[in-house]
């Protein structure tokens, strides 16, 4: 992997590991599907405290964890099941919990603001490069539509922001920062009312054996060259790559 010049015709990532969140050992294999959003239900929403209940865009992202977890796992389980949007999963979950009824009359607008609220959430992530300082780790997202970026994710409530890319890029690479970040090495950008920090972390062994701990996120992980990326040159880039975030950090 190292050095290699990665081509959007590569199969995904064959590396995947076995997700933190495999489910028990309950099956979905006969439940009907009733049944699945009254499990989904138990597992994600009535365990919520009272004050996350109250707000819907707390809510929306449990609802994202179980729409992944409905996707990801029980359709695996039982492909009769059909897939669905976020947006559509979101409304029929919001029907089937009593606890959500109040905002089932409103699903359009209560679904709008959270998407409008996700884009503000603060990420975190990483520029890891090589000891050389001419290559850097980016991740490619799982659909196939999907562009090149910096590894990195949304900082969870009170959540530390070193401790926040490590656990980002651990999960999206597999490599383990813990003790390598300098606070002082940051990038702090806004991108379109989205707070973004990313470490700058040198040294990484350009021979080490990425694998994402994510499931059905990152589709492949590469090393590529700094002159390579948008934004080094003036002159732009022939690759056929799609970048995100890469230009207002390189350029």
């Amino acid at each position: 992997m190292a050095g290699a010049t990665p081509t959007d015709s590569d199969p995904p990532n064959v590396l995947e590991t076995i997700p933190t969140n495999t489910p028990d050992q309950f099956s979905f294999r006969n439940a009907t599907f009733d049944e699945v959003l009254e499990e989904l239900s138990s597992r994600f929403i009535l365990n919520l405290p009272d004050e996350e209940l109250a707000e819907v865009e707390r809510v929306c992202f449990q609802i994202e964890q179980a729409h992944w977890y409905y996707e990801d796992f029980i359709r695996e389980e039982k492909p009769s099941f059909p897939s669905y949007s976020l947006k559509k999963f979101s409304e029929i979950l919001f029907h089937a919990v009593p606890l959500l009824h109040h905002w089932s009359h409103d699903h359009e607008a209560a679904f709008n603001d959270f998407m409008e609220y996700k884009t503000r959430v603060p990420v975190c992530g990483a520029v890891m490069l090589n000891d050389s300082l001419t290559k850097c780790i980016l991740v490619k997202g799982w659909k196939a539509s999907a562009g090149w970026s910096f590894p990195r994710g949304k900082v969870n409530e009170n959540e530390d922001e070193a401790l926040c890319a490590v656990r980002e890029v651990l999960e999206e690479t597999g490599y383990n920062l813990t003790g390598q970040i300098q606070r002082e090495l940051c990038i702090k950008l806004n991108v379109k009312q989205q707070p973004v920090t990313l470490f700058v972390v040198p040294g990484v062994p350009e021979d080490f054996e990425f694998r994402t701990q994510t499931r059905k996120e990152i589709s492949k992980i590469d090393w590529f060259k700094l002159s390579d990326l948008p934004g080094w040159k003036k002159t732009p880039p022939t690759s056929n790559h799609k970048f995100y975030l890469i230009h207002p950090v390189i350029g």
